[in-house]
């Protein structure tokens, strides 16, 4: 299936693009980066082929679902700042849709990864499947720390991810209460 014309969504700065094969060098260049990896215990992508498996799970993922991560233009010329959104995934087994973020160093501390973030809460709503936004974010990843806390999310606990602590930052709903956990599969017809 080929990408979607024009943007998934546009905010006053970003054009949030469905992925596309297209979008392999960005995709690489971003996530190859160590600065963009600092805190990723992982580390960067090895390499091309990793990037485009990588690449290939989110187009999957638009196919099944109909959302995910998108790709993230500037307004002004359509440069490829980053990468983020939802993705359906489990998390210590519970159904969530994953808040991601990553863009690359140019685009830093001007505030984009606030408001793609917010476009993806307004995507979570719009869906209104109930399931819980979370963000996980490394203990150590202050800047993260800062957008999820700016789109509304609020550290609820530490989980042990990829080897390292990771802390679970979750949307709270507008008076404050955490919106209901849901257990796995509980809604696995809208899979």
């Amino acid at each position: 299936m080929s990408a979607a014309p024009g943007p998934h969504r546009r905010t006053e700065r970003l054009l949030l693009c469905r992925p596309a094969a297209t979008d392999l060098d960005a995709m690489y260049a971003i996530h190859a980066d160590p600065a963009t990896n600092r805190y990723n215990p992982t580390g960067p992508v090895a390499d091309r082929s990793a990037a485009a498996g990588m690449l290939d799970g989110w187009i999957a993922h638009w196919e099944r679902h109909g959302f995910g991560y998108w790709t993230v233009r500037a307004v002004t010329d359509a440069e490829v700042l980053g990468f983020g959104g939802l993705q359906r995934t489990d998390v210590d087994g519970e159904r969530v849709l994953n808040l991601y973020y990553r863009f690359g160093p140019r685009a830093w501390g001007k505030g984009h990864a606030a408001e793609m973030a917010q476009a993806a809460l307004v995507l979570a709503d719009e869906l209104g499947t109930g399931e819980p936004v979370v963000a996980l974010v490394r203990d150590t990843n202050l800047p993260s720390q800062r957008v999820a806390t700016r789109a509304g999310l609020t550290a609820t606990g530490t989980i042990d991810h990829g080897g390292v602590p990771t802390l679970v930052f979750r949307r709270v709903d507008p008076t404050g209460r955490m919106p209901q956990q849901r257990p796995a599969g509980a809604d696995s017809a809208r899979r």
